[in-house]
C-alpha cells in the first residue's frame, strides 16, 4: 500500500525498459515494458501492453472506481478488438497487482479513441493517472496515430484539461482531443 508522502505526490526517478535486462521482468511484463520507479525506490510501477490482463482483477480494478458490472465476454471481446492495452502494476516479483488501465481504439494509421482510463483509488492523487496517459499518447505516437480522441465522466474533466486536452467546442459533451 502507498503511504502518503508529501502533498500525495510520488515523484518518479524516471522511465526504464525493465530492470537492466532482468529475465524475470520480460518475462512478467513483455520486453517492451516500462517501470516507473519512485525517487525514494520504495514503489515500482510497470506500464505494460503485453502482459496479459487477468479480466476478474480488471473488473475488480474498474468497479472499485465505480463503473458498472459489465458481461465478462464482452470485457474480453471489446479487448480483443482494442489498438492498444495498457495495464499498470504495482510491481511485486511474486504477486504483482493490477492498479490501473487504459484502452485505445482506432483505424491504425490516423485517429485513436482512448477508452476506460482508470486508476484504483487508493493509488490516485499520485501522478499515476498522468504518467499512464504520457505512456499511452507515446504508445499512439509511436504507432503513427495523429490525433487522438478522448471521451471522459465529467467529474474527470479538470484532470483531462489540465494535462492539456481540450474539450469538445460546444462543451456539452465530455469528448476531447489531443493532437499529437
Amino acid at each position: 500500500m502507498i503511504k502518503k508522502i508529501g502533498e500525495r505526490k510520488i515523484s518518479f526517478s524516471g522511465w526504464s525498459n525493465g530492470r537492466s535486462g532482468s529475465n524475470d521482468f520480460r518475462e512478467m511484463y513483455g520486453s517492451d515494458a516500462c517501470e516507473c520507479i519512485s525517487s525514494n525506490d520504495q514503489y515500482t510501477f510497470v506500464f505494460s501492453q503485453v502482459r496479459t490482463l487477468d479480466l476478474i482483477e480488471l473488473e475488480q480494478l474498474l468497479q472499485s472506481v465505480g463503473w458498472s458490472r459489465r458481461p465478462i465476454r464482452r470485457v474480453k471481446k471489446a479487448l480483443d478488438n482494442s489498438l492498444l492495452k495498457v495495464g499498470v502494476w504495482q510491481h511485486d516479483p511474486k504477486f504483482p497487482r493490477l492498479i490501473g488501465f487504459a484502452r485505445c481504439t482506432g483505424d491504425e494509421v490516423i485517429q485513436a479513441t482512448i477508452w476506460d482510463v482508470a486508476i484504483h483509488p487508493v493509488y490516485q492523487g499520485f501522478g499515476l493517472g498522468k504518467e499512464l496517459m504520457s505512456y499511452v499518447l507515446r504508445s499512439l505516437k509511436d504507432k503513427g496515430i495523429e490525433r487522438v480522441v478522448l471521451f471522459a465522466d465529467p467529474g474527470v474533466i479538470s484532470f483531462y484539461q489540465s494535462q492539456g486536452w481540450t474539450l469538445e467546442p460546444k462543451g456539452n459533451r465530455c469528448a476531447f482531443w489531443y493532437a499529437n
